[in-house]
């Protein structure tokens, strides 16, 4: 059934902006506009018949024809009311669809000619099957949507004009002006439904959308907000328990932390995300400490902050003497380090090792190499360490993890450029857990150590500018590629002049502090001094010495207080009464001179000694002994005094077959102490010499040397300490190997003074010189 045309009507016309008024539709408008008014007025006029057009934009003050939809509805004004504002509130209600012929010429509001378009009546089984389906659509959304009320589903479906239904439905739907228009302009009913149909299952989806979407951030706002209830709580409870504001505060305190520090860009990077995995874990987490440890360890280090070095060598200098009698090489390095460093103002970190026995100050000196230079002083012992990860740390997932001595010696420091001594280089070992010599390759290596990797840090490490000091009692027990990294300075013994300068500036006045006494309270003579060195200590360094002057405090301290005395004089007449016996006899020499026996001087690690070696010539047959603790190189270095003795025997005057009538027993007293080396080969062939000559061998000589089978005299190493002992114990001549003679230099001016150095080269001369009366050499 087709439309109804009636004829065309003439009807003013009020264009609305965002709004929409379908046939049946109830409404309340409020019209502001001037034409809109005027338009209202001539419908009140008439017979209160309005043509309502919906503006297809919202914004425009003045629309044209082009501006106003064609299709729109008749409704009739049931009230009007001027408001106080100048507005006028008007109750509309739709009549009919109608639609706009044409735009009559009217200055004073919109007039036009309209012709209606009535509804269909339309009823079949497909239309009320849209119907239906279009209540149960429009049902559904409005469970989903919370615009609706349920009343108005109670009001459509009592509806049963299918034109009517849908105008109603889609009225009470959220829709664009411009979908609304679509369905006023769709007059066939069944095509209307349809397109409500679809309209309301776009919605529906949309609507579904929305309601997950909402869900998911309600139930995320809900979380945040339990967990920031929860947080608030906690922080209240730890308030009213006195303590602080727990994780949180521990988090806002390491960030004001690393804040505050000045930290190299990825270490701030790397705690800045530490912390964060810190912040998200529970208080109760295990590895929330490890992180915590972690970061405290990142913040504790001293990336950037350094001292600023004090680059005055007179007043250096002045330091170095202060805190040291002698050592004069080791102070010259160090003022020509300081020397560089002020040309250069940059300088890699030297890596210097005093090698010297023990008591000659090696770890003091490093300690007034920092007060020279105003830096920071660390010390690290590496006697007894054998595992890699004491130098370089364990990694972070082991439990108790730590990070090396290294990191630990520069937090203690607290700066970038401490001096840094590893003491007792030479003590360490090696097992399975790894070697720590090799770990500290990197370390001591200046051209790697920039970028110090240790495994708990897990950051690259700045060692560049520090200065590395290390201390060993021997280099030969130091691994060779560590020895390549490092300057060496020999520390030798001191000699007695020095030991006795030590003992009076430096021993004396601070074991007299640390027991309390007065300068005045003890008076220590020189000569008593002296004899304590000699007769009471026999030593490379000045430990011993030390420990006797503070004996002799001790005592002193005890007999001032029983006494009630003012002071102590000690001298060499009551040194016994303080010290007991002497305990060595000044002048290890022989009383006389003997047969067989011979003073060899030997090195060890803490400093020179003499060794008195003695030949035994019995009736036998042939037999060779060796006894003394002797090394495999020392029994080797008899073999060849052995055999060159039989090589030279008819020109030495010994019966030739003398090796096969008598047993030779070769014999080094102070059996309990190792002995090694080559050495001692001319004292060797010298003591076998007299033994089988019988020719006594001067008690004044002490000798040192390789032998060859042809009697040739190597040279040896360490004649310095070697010369010291001869002359503690009151040797006065020295044979020495003529390869050595360019080290006589290094001996102190006094000690050369009272000693005569012979340089021999082959063992003739050796024999010319030790023999008390001269061989008949042919």
């Amino acid at each position: 059934m087709g439309p109804n045309k009636s004829k065309a009507r003439r009807m003013p016309l009020l264009p609305l902006r965002g709004l929409l008024v379908y046939p049946s539709m109830v409404l309340h408008l409020d019209v502001g506009r001037e034409k809109s008014v005027k338009a209202l007025e001539k419908a009140m006029v008439d017979d209160s018949l309005i043509l309502l057009c919906s503006q297809s934009e919202i914004n425009i003050e003045e629309p044209t024809q082009e501006d106003i939809y064609r299709v729109g509805t008749i409704a009739k004004v049931r009230q009007m009311l001027k408001l106080p504002n100048g507005t006028i509130r008007v109750l509309v209600e739709g009549v009919i669809r109608a639609e706009v012929t044409d735009f009559l010429a009217n200055e004073e509001f919109y007039e036009v000619n309209l012709k209606e378009l009535p509804e269909q009546i339309v009823t079949d089984s497909e239309i009320d099957a849209l119907m239906r389906t279009v209540l149960n659509q429009f049902e559904h959304y409005i469970n989903l949507s919370k615009k609706v009320t349920p009343e108005t589903l109670a009001a459509v479906s009592d509806i049963d004009e299918p034109g009517r239904l849908a105008d109603v439905i889609c009225s009470h739907l959220s829709l664009k002006i411009k979908d609304k228009q679509d369905i006023l302009e769709t007059i066939d009913v069944r095509a209307r439904l349809e397109k409500l149909l679809d309209i309301l299952n776009n919605e529906r989806e949309v609507l579904e959308l929305e309601r997950k979407i909402s869900q998911r951030v309600k139930k995320q706002m809900e979380k945040t907000q339990k967990e920031y209830y929860l947080r608030e709580q906690m922080k209240a409870i730890q308030k009213e328990l006195g303590e602080k504001e727990g994780r949180a505060g521990e988090i806002d305190e390491l960030r004001s932390q690393m804040n505050e520090a000045k930290l190299p860009e990825k270490v701030r990077e790397k705690i800045e995300k530490e912390i964060d995995r810190l912040e998200k874990m529970p208080a109760s987490s295990a590895e929330g400490g490890v992180i915590r440890n972690y970061i405290d360890w990142l913040l504790a280090l001293p990336w950037t902050k350094e001292t600023e070095d004090d680059l005055d060598l007179a007043k250096a200098e002045e330091i170095l003497n202060e805190d040291h009698y002698g050592l004069e090489k080791p102070k010259e390095r160090v003022l020509e380090y300081l020397a560089v460093q002020k040309l250069v103002q940059k300088l890699k970190g030297p890596i210097l090792c005093l090698v010297g026995p023990p008591g000659v100050g090696k770890t003091s000196i490093a300690r007034s190499i920092a007060r020279s230079l105003g830096r920071e002083f660390i010390r690290v012992s590496l006697g007894g360490v054998r595992d890699e990860a004491e130098i370089r740390g364990h990694r972070r997932t082991y439990v108790g993890a730590m990070p090396g001595r290294i990191i630990q010696g520069m937090k203690t420091a607290g700066t970038a450029n401490p001096v840094f001594l590893l003491d007792e280089i030479d003590k360490m070992a090696m097992d399975f857990r790894g070697d720590p010599a090799s770990a500290l390759l990197e370390v001591l290596d200046p051209e790697q150590n920039s970028t110090f990797s240790d495994h708990f840090v897990e950051l690259p490490f700045d060692l560049s500018n520090v200065m590395f000091v290390t201390t060993a009692n021997a280099a030969h027990n130091i691994p060779r590629p560590l020895l390549d990294r490092m300057e060496m300075l020999y520390i030798p013994g001191y000699t007695e002049i020095e030991k006795l300068h030590i003992a009076e500036k430096y021993l004396l006045p601070k074991q007299k502090r640390e027991h309390g006494l007065k300068p005045e309270q003890l008076d220590v003579q020189e000569a008593a001094i002296l004899a304590v060195i000699r007769e009471y200590t026999r030593e490379a360094g000045v430990r011993n010495l030390e420990q006797q002057v503070a004996s002799l405090c001790r005592k002193s301290a005890k007999e001032i207080v029983t006494h009630n005395g003012e002071s102590v004089t000690i001298t060499t007449d009551n040194l016994k009464d303080y010290l007991g016996p002497a305990k060595f006899r000044y002048g290890m020499a022989e009383l006389e001179d003997q047969i067989g026996a011979v003073t060899g001087l030997a090195w060890t690690e803490v400093g020179g000694d003499t060794l008195v070696i003695e030949v035994s010539v019995i009736p036998g047959n042939g037999k060779l002994t060796l006894t003394g603790k002797l090394g495999d190189v020392m029994k080797e270095s008899a073999q060849a005094a052995f055999s060159y003795t039989r090589s030279r025997a008819s020109q030495l005057d010994i019966p030739v077959d003398f090796h096969e009538k008598n047993d030779i027993h070769i014999h080094i007293p102070e059996g309990a102490i190792p002995k090694d080396g080559p050495s001692a080969g001319i004292t060797m062939a010298t003591a076998l010499i007299s033994a089988l000559t019988n020719v006594p061998v001067s008690r004044e000589v002490a000798m040192t040397g390789e032998i060859t089978l042809r009697g040739r005299v190597l040279p040896i190493g360490g004649l310095k300490e070697k010369t010291l002992a001869a002359h503690r114990a009151g040797i006065k001549t020295v044979l020495l190997p003529k390869d050595n003679e360019k080290d006589i230099q290094d001996i102190p001016e006094s000690v050369r003074e009272n000693l005569t150095f012979i340089p021999v080269a082959h063992m003739d001369e050796v024999l010319e010189h030790a023999l008390v009366r001269p061989l008949q050499v042919q």
